[in-house]
């Protein structure tokens, strides 16, 4: 059975090394900087074992050996209903969360629901794909991920800057000697297991050519935080001021690895270059995080749709034609990204054994995309609230004061008939999720989380290169091109009527 909420919580106690401020986090669990977050983490896990979630969350493993359920993600898929049932399951869970986790359990099952279908790829590792298969469904493990240099010397390659990119010093029995660092780890302190591989700059060594996971708990494995926005809101307020940045903070990590060992069962590419660049390409990761990602974003705008409309409605600015029409435009970008999230399930591609991807086109139509409609339905939000986001009280305890209070209730009241209280609710809430630091950090996220911004178009056409798409638009002009030429139609049914040209 997967954990339940509890047994996650406990499963983190095991000795990690995460810093943050200066000093090494002694139980990641009861950190202010991990303590809420994990705890919004084990809601998802608890799910799974909920009447009321069961049903849409839930499906019978399918590893070999395996008798039991499973997060639906985690499975194969073999048609198009079962996509559908998936990305039904994702959006139930990322509702948990308010669309403000993308990085939960579910996200790498981008990964490790594709390893079972195609173990084979992995060849002379394909069992070690098998077993993770196996064993990520049994417990619905939660694994992070960072398959990106750091940004130093990107301008050499990569085999020249191995005093910083992940490579192997040495081969052993018990497995490969790795060091190195890689970026970003997102929530990786809140995690199990570390996906590591290579995206983006090309390697020529073996000793780069590496695609393994490691427990978080490994010795000579390291996280290096940057600030965190959940241990700052319980230092500066309340759950009323901060009421995301305080609990869904996925703590950004440098991940270093100091002299690691990674056992060969943990292996899944080493020492096939040519492999290893073929990954993003051939494992089916880049479909199913595009889909996953698609869908997680979808419920995100849900939320900021409605909460920007409860905004403008304590405003009073709602009636205007232009914040209507603004508004209008958050609600195609919704619908956008649903509509995408629903054609990628419905038109799938054939791949291994049986199993489907989902749609890599529409897919990458969403990483094109998710790096232009964030951010302008961010600017809308700030444009159209505008200095309501700002016009609030310092915190909650504001509200206790008995000389304030009367001032509050007078001056800080909304429209429609909304109190004080109800007013700077809804504006601290909206400021929270695009005006502070965890607002900010999550438009960067969303600009870069599948690529940067070149990198996603030249894939999304390399890609219609490559399945032919573009020959199939230029064939498409060629067609009306060769209904006419210089003395007219070419075709039978159309007439040029010469006779009504004027003549000089």
């Amino acid at each position: 059975m997967p954990l339940t909420g509890q047994e996650y919580v406990d499963s983190l106690r095991d000795g990690r090394e995460i810093y943050i401020y200066g000093e090494r986090v002694k139980d990641v669990t009861g950190h202010p900087a991990f303590h809420n977050p994990i705890r919004m983490t084990a809601r998802l896990y608890d799910a799974l074992h909920s009447p009321e979630h069961r049903d849409t969350l839930l499906a019978p493993t399918d590893a070999a050996g395996s008798n039991g359920v499973t997060h639906r993600f985690f499975t194969t898929p073999h048609h198009a209903g079962d996509l559908v049932a998936d990305q039904r399951a994702i959006a139930a869970w990322a509702r948990l969360t308010y669309g403000w986790m993308g990085r939960s359990p579910d996200y790498k099952a981008a990964f490790l629901g594709t390893l079972g279908a195609n173990a084979e790829f992995y060849r002379p590792f394909e069992d070690n794909a098998r077993r993770w298969y196996r064993l990520a469904q049994e417990r619905v493990l939660y694994w992070s991920h960072a398959i990106v240099h750091p940004p130093v010397d990107r301008s050499r390659p990569p085999d020249e800057v191995n005093d910083v990119f992940v490579h192997v010093e040495k081969e052993t029995d018990a497995g490969l000697i790795v060091s190195g660092a890689k970026v970003v780890a997102t929530g990786a302190a809140l995690t199990h297991y570390t996906f590591i591989a290579h995206y983006g700059l090309a390697v020529k060594k073996r000793e780069f050519a590496l695609v393994a996971t490691i427990p978080v708990d490994t010795p000579g494995l390291k996280l290096i935080c940057r600030p965190s926005y959940a241990a700052a809101a319980a230092a500066v307020g309340t759950p009323f001021d901060y009421p995301l940045s305080s609990r869904l903070d996925e703590n950004d990590t440098v991940m270093v690895l100091d002299r690691v060992l990674i056992p060969w069962d943990n292996v899944f590419i080493y020492g096939d270059i040519g492999k290893v660049q073929l990954f993003t390409g051939r494992s089916g990761f880049v479909e199913r995080f595009a889909f996953h990602g698609c869908t997680r974003l979808a419920v995100k705008l849900d939320f900021l749709a409605g909460l920007l409309a409860k905004a403008l409605d304590i405003t009073g600015a709602g009636d205007f034609r232009g914040v209507q029409a603004r508004l209008g435009e958050v609600l195609a970008w919704r619908n956008l990204f649903w509509a995408i999230s629903d054609a990628a399930a419905r038109n799938p591609v054939p791949w291994r054994g049986g199993a489907v991807l989902p749609n890599p086109q529409y897919g990458l139509a969403y990483r094109w995309f998710m790096q232009i409609g964030y951010p302008r339905v961010r600017e809308i939000v700030l444009q159209d609230v505008a200095s309501g986001l700002i016009y609030v009280n310092s915190g909650a305890e504001d509200f206790a004061n008995p000389e304030l209070r009367p001032y509050l209730d007078k001056y800080l009241r909304g429209s429609n008939g909304v109190d004080a209280v109800g007013r700077s609710k809804v504006m601290k809430l909206l400021w929270d999720a695009v005006g502070s630091e965890f607002g900010g950090r999550h438009e960067l996220y969303e600009r870069n989380y599948s690529g940067n911004h070149e990198s996603t178009r030249v894939e999304l056409l390399s890609a219609q290169i490559a399945g032919g798409q573009l020959d199939q638009c230029r064939a498409f002009v060629d067609e009306c091109l060769a209904e006419y030429d210089l003395d007219g139609w070419t075709t039978g049914d159309l007439s040029s009527f010469t006779q009504l040209r004027r003549r000089p």
